[in-house]
């Protein structure tokens, strides 16, 4: 259901009359955590079969209005991204590969029978919402504006197609680091119960359904003490996939990077592949393979895996210190985060945050 612009939409901006107190604003920079507050305005753009996409506007926060009979509430139809705009050390304010995103969400939409936003509207539509809640963007270490473009049927019927009207939004919210204690190693929990994705599915598509099927296993995780869930492949229940919300690399003892092949029901992940590009360039070899549950415990015993770490937007690069399962527990929490994996999460945030030259082109400058 692709729809290419001719030119660019135009965007309607109207600002906020109630705009958030400078000091309640310090105060909630000061300590953002994460999702928690909002900003002071969003981004709509209507679209319908018969005009595509329209109606492009900035407009104060709000409530949606949405009747009980719009398609998302019953068929799900519903995709989201999640990007970030960093500080830099000059005042300026620059999104990370924000391209990428726009490409994913063509994706997603596509595997969900949504329209596909162009992606020069969707820059576009980045860029104007960062102009008009500059002051939102925190600048202290490790902080961010985290920024969710998400985009929903809102047609009323009921009735199983796909619908014949959407909208797409664009909302943000300050962040500071995503796990409470920080930059240190977590436990993983290896559900046997429960699949993320089975092949042909949503697993590549950035949708709510793949979280909100991670939520009964996170609960399972959190109970056993693990900071994230651990997926297999729903197929032979065998071969690791990605956590409830993060992609998954381990470094063996010769410092090759492995990370599970893309295999359509495991989201690809844009820090994923800044990390591939990364060690690359160091002239790391990495391979993108079928990886055994048994390969990661066995190798964490042997000390032929040697490091293991999460990546995505909203954490970046998380050490992964143990493994637990039905019946093993693999690694040590309590050791250091690998070298390795912290030297690759700061060449990536030294990129993001303006303190390393980008080479790549990826960063796009908002503000």
């Amino acid at each position: 259901m692709s729809m290419t612009a001719s030119k660019p939409i135009d965007f309607q901006i109207t600002h906020t009359s109630h705009a958030t107190a400078p000091e309640k604003l310090a105060r909630i920079l000061a300590n953002p955590g994460f999702g928690v507050h909002f900003t002071d305005h969003m981004v709509t753009i209507d679209w319908t079969v018969e005009k595509g996409w329209y109606d492009a506007r900035v407009t104060p926060y709000g409530p949606l209005s949405l009747d009980p009979a719009a398609s998302v509430l019953h068929y799900a139809q519903e995709i989201f991204e999640g990007l970030k705009a960093y500080r830099h050390a000059d005042g300026s304010v620059w999104g990370f590969r924000v391209e990428s995103n726009a490409r994913r969400m063509q994706r997603s939409a596509h595997r969900l029978a949504l329209p596909e936003l162009p992606a020069a509207d969707f820059v576009e539509s980045i860029k104007h919402f960062v102009q008009a809640d500059v002051a939102w963007v925190p600048s202290a270490p490790e902080t961010s504006l985290y920024l969710r473009p998400f985009m929903i049927s809102n047609e009323n019927f009921l009735g199983v197609r796909a619908a014949k009207k959407a909208v797409y939004f664009v909302i943000g919210s300050p962040a500071g680091a995503y796990f409470s204690q920080g930059v240190a190693p977590v436990a993983i929990w290896v559900t046997q119960d429960f699949a993320r994705a089975a092949y042909g599915g949503t697993g590549a598509a950035k949708c709510g359904g793949n979280y909100a099927a991670s939520l009964l296993p996170q609960q399972e995780a959190s109970a056993q003490g693990c900071s994230q869930v651990l997926f297999l492949d729903s197929q032979e229940n065998k071969y690791i996939e990605e956590l409830g919300g993060m992609n998954v690399f381990l470094v063996t003892r010769d410092h090759t990077l492995i990370t599970p092949e893309l295999t359509g029901s495991i989201l690809e992940g844009i820090t994923r592949d800044s990390i591939i590009a990364l060690a690359k360039e160091r002239g790391l070899k990495v391979i993108e393979r079928k990886i055994s549950i048994d390969e990661w415990r066995d190798g964490f015993a042997s000390g032929d895996i040697t490091e293991a770490f999460a990546c995505g937007t909203a954490a970046v690069v998380t050490p992964i210190g143990a493994l637990k399962g039905r019946d093993f527990t693999a690694g040590d929490i309590n050791k250091p985060a690998g070298e390795l994996t912290m030297s690759l999460r700061q060449a990536l945030t030294d990129i993001q945050y303006g303190r390393a030259p980008d080479s790549h082109g990826w960063l796009t400058r908002l503000a």
